[in-house]
């Protein structure tokens, strides 16, 4: 059994190299063979220069001239993943490289189409604001009410999908931002995918004041995006159709 591990990276010459260095000593721990494969999305720094310099074993490196969004990277680098299973994990080190093996083993336990790291799984380590946990369970609460959708992490940087569900869904998928990661979980669950679980995480992560300018985009962004969604769930019924609109 393969894995391939897509990395989306965008401005972070500083650590990529040495972080994709601890990811791979990671799965050299895991009983799974594996390729890496980072998207860098946008030539905006020396992130693509420094990772093909690197000649890092079993990694793949890949990028575009234009940035077009952290949900974009991943899909790219998903379309051209030949594993068996596909996740995806966020570069910058927040989340703690165990989680790898621990995603992949309820993978195989569970026999699941796609297991989703979480914050608020009881028994993850997680450090960041008491701001931030109000925000994320409210989200949660967006979700389940909209979608029917009961994981209460959808948005934590680290999920792994069986290669037939994303071979179904891969076409369907059009968020490019804020809410990639609930996109793939509503059109996965609207196509019969419904062996969906959560596994528990270590995230140390330093969040920006939600008062902030661009924490207040986000939000604002991703509340937009999820209504998108929602309308292309439940109105044009995008996700199920034949043939995307």
């Amino acid at each position: 059994m393969q894995l391939s591990l897509i990395i989306p990276i965008y401005r972070q010459e500083k650590t990529i190299v040495e972080n994709v260095r601890h990811i791979i000593a990671a799965l050299e721990k895991t009983r799974f063979s594996y390729e890496i494969i980072c998207v860098v999305d946008g030539y905006v720094d020396r992130s693509y220069e420094l990772l093909q310099q690197a000649n890092l074993p079993n990694t793949q490196v890949l990028g575009y001239e234009k940035n077009h969004g952290k949900s974009y990277a991943i899909r790219y680098g998903m379309e051209r993943a030949e594993g068996d299973y596909v996740m995806f994990m966020d570069a910058g080190m927040e989340i703690d490289t165990s989680g790898i093996s621990m995603l992949m083993e309820h993978m195989m336990w569970y026999e699941a189409d796609i297991i989703v790291g979480s914050k608020r799984h009881p028994v993850s380590r997680v450090t960041y604001t008491g701001v931030r946990r109000i925000l994320s369970l409210g989200y949660y609460l967006i979700v389940k009410i909209l979608f029917g959708i009961t994981i209460h992490d959808t948005q934590a940087g680290i999920k792994v999908f069986r290669r037939p569900v994303l071979q179904k869904i891969l076409p369907k998928l059009l968020e490019k931002k804020f809410c990639g990661d609930l996109e793939m979980l509503v059109a996965a669950k609207a196509n019969g995918f419904g062996r969906i679980y959560e596994a528990p995480i270590k995230l140390n992560y330093t969040f920006a004041g939600v008062t902030s300018a661009a924490s207040m985009k986000s939000i604002k962004g991703m509340l937009i995006d999820t209504a998108a969604i929602w309308y292309r769930r439940y109105l044009i019924k995008h996700y199920t159709t034949k043939t995307a609109i």
